[in-house]
Formats: structure tokens, sequence, C-alpha cells
């Protein structure tokens, strides 16, 4: 009986949720820790501004809507150096407008989360449509030679994981985390158990020890990550735009700017082992081997499916992070596969990516849609059967 009580209960914290991708980029916000929001309406991402805006304020979280993106970034950026986990969400224009602020937040190593549901583009585009344009923007929209960490999600179970470990590494690292996720992940929906007991592991920044007088802001460490101290706790640092000292304060002394910049380099590069996921999906005979990400790699994984059927050798890649892009992930389906087809939604960005680290191993083979509509199983299945 009492046995019978504790899988009662158990089973009493478990909550099944039918879920849109959006919502569950707010749930999983929340369980990461997230106290802070601001942000401006815009398709498809509303979603994830409309759940914070309500659920926020019952945890004694902060909910502002801004007068623009450029704002919500700047605010959000406010929040986290004092201390709060801070997010914003957008899509492409919106995306496009946080760019200087984000340039602000890398050179400041200030942590905090961005979600773009990506739709068409440029410009207005199609604001109701899906698309994978903005890979590239991710990578270099801001200006300047800078690391970035840009993941992926393709279930409404990924979007509240990978939200998750996008404030888990932004806290780790010392800087904004990039949340990629396109407008058919955003919008449909899914069952998705949560138990708000089970244990997750969540990462908050590593704060300084030493006395406020001994504080170095910016000082560098074995793992490329100065401790952070939050505004108000009588730590004093200055934060600036420009290239700084280890103090924070403006330098034009290449003694101080080169190791600077390489330590903004070395505190991600020297840890990919973990901010890099993908997962192998029949990969290990594969003759041919997908290549794709978001909604794509769902099509894609169906079409692995039917194709194995068919008694063809086909795997999939699913990239979870785009950036720093996974060559190891790469490298390691080339030892089988011959032949790699790399499906998305735009005229070929992470492709291109594939063909640097291929150098001939393979044929590399592209399956490029732009019209406002996802590529479907029977699309992938028919470029199979064409390089086959």
């Amino acid at each position: 009986m009492k046995k019978q009580n504790q899988r009662e209960k158990k089973k009493s914290r478990r909550k099944e949720l039918l879920l849109q991708g959006n919502e569950a980029v707010a749930e999983g916000a929340l369980r990461a820790g997230c106290r802070f929001f601001a942000g401006y309406p815009i398709t498809p991402a509303t979603e994830i501004s409309e759940v914070l805006s309500v659920r926020l304020p019952q945890i004694d979280g902060t909910f502002i809507q801004m007068e623009d993106e450029i704002a919500s970034l700047g605010a959000v950026i406010g929040a986290s150096l004092a201390g709060v986990k801070s997010m914003t969400a957008t899509s492409g224009p919106g995306f496009s407008l946080m760019q200087e602020n984000l340039g602000l937040a890398i050179i400041a190593e200030v942590p905090c989360v961005i979600v773009n549901v990506m739709r068409g583009g440029p410009s207005t585009g199609l604001p109701t449509f899906p698309a994978q344009g903005d890979v590239m923007q991710a990578r270099w929209g801001t200006h300047g030679d800078h690391p970035i960490i840009v993941l992926s999600a393709s279930t409404v179970r990924e979007c509240y994981d990978m939200t998750i470990r996008a404030f888990n590494l932004s806290e780790k690292f010392r800087t904004p985390v990039i949340l990629l996720i396109d407008e058919v992940v955003g919008h449909m929906r899914e069952k998705m158990v949560v138990d708000d007991e089970e244990p997750i592991e969540i990462f908050n920044r590593v704060k300084p020890t030493m006395p406020p007088e001994w504080y170095i802001p910016y000082e560098d460490t074995p793992s490329g990550v100065s401790p952070m101290a939050n505004f108000g706790e009588g730590y004093r640092y200055h934060v600036t735009g420009l290239t700084h000292d280890v103090r924070g304060f403006p330098t034009s002394r290449p003694d101080e700017i080169g190791p600077f910049i390489l330590r903004l380099h070395r505190k991600i590069s020297s840890h990919f082992s973990e901010i890099q996921v993908a997962e192998f999906f029949q990969t290990d005979d594969a003759e041919i081997t997908l290549i794709a990400y978001g909604c794509v790699a769902r099509s894609a994984k169906r079409a692995v499916i039917e194709a194995r059927e068919r008694g063809l050798k086909v795997g999939l890649l699913k990239l979870a992070t785009l950036w720093p892009f996974m060559r190891s992930a790469v490298e390691k389906v080339l030892q089988s596969s011959k032949i790699l087809i790399v499906p998305e939604m735009n005229m070929g960005q992470i492709s291109r990516e594939v063909k640097r680290v291929n150098r001939g191993t393979a044929r590399v083979v592209t399956l490029n849609k732009v019209d406002g509509t996802i590529i479907t199983p029977m699309e992938i299945l028919n470029r199979i059967a064409e390089v086959s």
C-alpha cells in the first residue's frame, strides 16, 4: 500500500501537456531560472512573450514590452548585469535590430538568451511562413571576429530542453546564447511530459569569492571565464562596448587587446565537448547521410526510416548545436558515408560548412527550398534516389 501511494504521488507530479514549441520555450526558460523578459511582439515568436507576460509576475519575475527590439536586448543586458537570468524572443526583422546590442553582450561578457523563431525573409518577408535563413546571421550578424553559441530544436520537447541548455551555457561561459527554431517548430503542438521535481542540471554564473577591492572583472582564468559580480553587491567594474582591459576600462594597448580577444575565443573553443550536441540516427553503416536541423530534421528522419525500408543504407546527423559548427560530428559520418545530403530551407548556409569539413572526401549534395513551404520526406527521398 505504501509503495502504491508513492507511485500515485510520483505520478501526480507528472504533467502531460499539449504545448506549442513557443510555449515549451517559455516553460523551459522558467525552469532554468529566467526571471526577466523584455521583448516586442513579432510573428511567429509572440506566444513566448504572451506566456511569460502571465507567468513571470506570478513568481516575482519581470516582464516588459519594450518599444522595439533594440531596447529589448538593451534591457535584457541591464537586467543580467544586475544578476537576473534574462532573455528575449524575436524573429528575423527584430533579430536584425538586435545585432548591435548582441555585440555589446559579447564584448562585455553578459549572459543572456535570445530566441529567434525564423520566418521567411529578407526584410518583412513571410511573417507566417517557415524558413531557416538566419543561420549565418546568427553566426556573423554582429560585426567583429567573435565567438558565438547557437542551438537548434526540432521538437517541442527539445524547445524546452534546449532553452534550459541555452541558459546553462550562457551562465557558464558568460556569453549570449542564441536558440534558433523555425515557424513550424514554434507553432506545432506535441505532448510533453513535465515533472517539476525531476532533477535537472541548472547552472548559475560563477560569482567572485574575493573581497571587492581585490576583484578583477575580466581577469584571465584557466577556463577563460571570469567570475561575474552582480551590480549592487559592492563589486565595482566598468562595462563598455569598447575593447577593454581586465578592469573593464577602454584600452588601445596591443598587449592588452590581443589577449582579451583571444580569451573570448578560447572560453568557447576549449569547451566544445560541453557545448556541441548532435543526434546520430542510423549512421553507423550509412552510405548516405542526411545532415539537417530544425523542422527539416523531422522530415529527414522520416525519409531515413522509409529509405531503410527500401533497403537503402541512409542515416541522419541532426545538429542541435549549429555554432560552433560540429566539425567532429561531420567527420564521424564521413567514415562510412560517401554521399552527404544537406536539406535546408535556405540557399545553402550549413551546407557550406559541411563542404568545408568534407574537403572532397565525399559527395555533398544540397536540397534547398525558399518558397515558404517545408521540405517534405518525399522530396528528400527523391533526392536520395537521384544520387544513389
